[in-house]
């Protein structure tokens, strides 16, 4: 199950808006109030994980080489 991060949204200027996370289903409806204090909350985006397979580093396209991770492993662009 994914952690989805919230943060509360202030009420007045005097307010901070705070985050907390939270595990849920992703076909879970979003919250829309903290469950501890009933304080209206917005799920805000934030990092996420990436993978990558197969052979695509150091691949070349009809325009050209890609660089970023050359045939040397090094990340160099080099693609040797």
């Amino acid at each position: 199950m994914p952690v989805y991060v919230y943060e509360t949204i202030p009420q007045s200027d005097a307010d901070f808006p705070l985050t907390f996370e939270l595990r849920q289903s992703m076909s879970e409806a979003r919250l829309t109030a903290h469950p501890d204090t009933g304080v209206p909350v917005r799920r805000i985006l934030s990092g996420g994980l990436a993978t990558f397979t197969g052979g695509a580093a150091g691949a070349s396209s009809s325009r050209g080489p890609t660089f970023g991770g050359g045939g040397c492993g090094a990340g160099c662009g080099c693609a040797s």
